[in-house]
């Protein structure tokens, strides 16, 4: 797959249009309002155009919002592609391949930062896909000696891990900013991992895809660094801040926030407490304090 197509030109797709041109693919890159800098390296001499038609390769890489996904490409033509947006769609509860629906898609999803996979720091994800064409395709258009990429069937558990951890991110970025120490934060993450393991497997996928880059891995970063623009916001939302007033401070979307209703509308009867307490402050139906509260007191268990 020497020519690769990405839609959507924000960070992590500027990224891994710099990651398919660093491995040897000739990329163009779909800016659909021009090509605004996101990284701290320069873009090298892609091509980039405002013109979805004329992004065209053997393989598209979409990286358009969950929420903007349907109507971004809900009317082209089906096409190999992979998907490289986390999250549910909130009017839907579906998680991107179901969005699509084309009969070639794959997903990746890892613990990588934009800013590092640009820099060519070193890094590894996931590609999973049903179909093997794609999903070995995907990986020579990707991999480098710098980003190592493992291949998976698993393509709902690996999309359930991904949309997971941006609204447990959330929580414990919301922990930090309301000053309720490390030990809440490592617990938040730690129990969080165990909601996420339960919603890939009630979904039919595998304990080691959440046990792996794109369920615990992706979770760690992602929670830990308020590089993570959901941990970030959350650490707005801990410090006092209105939910409008924390996404107007947002750099990009932070895709837990539309996500965590519909998550927990997908898990269903999936027992999901971070979650729950997560939607619920977001919607204004509990403070972090209450939030907090309901957590602890929480009858006990065995772990």
């Amino acid at each position: 797959m020497n020519d690769v197509a990405v839609w959507g030109a924000g960070a992590w797709g500027q990224a891994l249009a710099m990651q398919a041109h660093a491995a040897g693919a000739r990329v163009t890159l779909w800016a659909r309002s021009g090509l605004v800098p996101r990284l701290p390296v320069a873009l090298p001499a892609i091509a980039v155009t405002r013109d979805i038609n004329e992004a065209r390769g053997a393989l598209t890489i979409i990286a358009v919002p969950v929420q903007h996904l349907r109507a971004v490409c809900g009317a082209l033509a089906p096409r190999p592609a992979l998907l490289a947006c986390k999250g549910v769609e909130a009017a839907t509860t579906r998680f991107p391949t179901e969005i699509l629906a084309w009969p070639s898609l794959g997903v990746i999803s890892g613990p990588n930062f934009a800013a590092e996979i640009a820099r060519g720091l070193p890094a590894a994800s996931v590609i999973a896909s049903l179909d093997d064409a794609l999903r070995e395709g995907a990986i020579a258009a990707l991999g480098t000696a710098h980003f190592r990429l493992y291949a998976s069937t698993d393509v709902l558990g690996v999309q359930a891990g991904g949309a997971a951890k941006n609204v447990l991110a959330i929580a414990a970025g919301t922990a930090t900013g309301a000053g309720l120490g490390e030990n809440a934060r490592a617990a938040l993450i730690t129990r969080g991992l165990a909601e996420l393991t339960r919603l890939v497997l009630a979904l039919g996928g595998r304990a080691e895809t959440a046990a792996g880059l794109s369920g615990l891995g992706d979770l760690l970063l992602t929670a830990s660094s308020a590089t993570s623009r959901n941990t970030a916001l959350g650490i707005r939302l801990g410090q006092g801040t209105t939910l409008e007033a924390a996404l107007a401070a947002s750099q990009g979307v932070a895709e837990g926030v539309a996500t965590a209703p519909a998550l927990l509308a997908r898990a269903g009867d999936i027992e999901m407490p971070i979650c729950a307490a997560t939607a619920a402050m977001l919607s204004g139906r509990a403070t972090v304090r209450e939030a907090m509260a309901a957590l602890l007191a929480r009858p006990l268990r065995v772990e």
